[in-house]
């Protein structure tokens, strides 16, 4: 099979109605928009909220809240995620990151304490919840803050 062989299923595709050729045509005078209107004329539309005129919804309800520029951003990683790696290895975000913990290295990562960790690691982020931190440690692991 090539580029050119392919084609839509049968049956899949349909021709298109030709509006307004003719009487015979079933779809002509009017093509099909009813009479007189505005969705009879041509170019008209209505935007998506408009509600005839009067104030739309969106415009009715007050702003709220505000978001904070300076925010840091942190990638979640629990205990249990690190249950992946092997014993005494160095997890570092390069290694989260091909292990698919998380999405982006330029995230600052927070290790939080979910689940148990069977394996001495020393884990390498950039904020340890207290629990994190005593779970790693508890099993001669090392906590280091980036």
């Amino acid at each position: 099979m090539k580029l050119h062989d392919l084609r839509p299923a049968e049956g899949a595709t349909r021709t298109a109605k030709r509006k307004g050729r003719g009487p015979g045509s079933g779809l002509g005078k009017t093509a099909g928009r009813g009479q007189k209107g505005q969705k009879s004329r041509s170019g008209s539309g209505i935007k998506p909220g408009f509600e005839g005129g009067q104030m739309p919804l969106i415009r009715r309800l007050p702003k709220r809240g505000f978001t904070n520029i300076f925010a840091k951003v942190y990638s979640i990683v629990n205990i249990k995620d690190l249950e992946v790696f092997e014993a005494d290895t160095i997890v570092t975000p390069e290694l989260l990151k091909e292990a698919g913990l998380i999405k982006k290295l330029s995230d600052n990562i927070k290790v939080l304490g979910d689940g148990e960790l069977s394996k001495k690691l020393t884990v390498q982020a950039h904020k340890f919840s207290k629990s994190a931190q005593e779970k790693i440690e508890a099993l001669g692991g090392r906590a280091e803050v980036i």
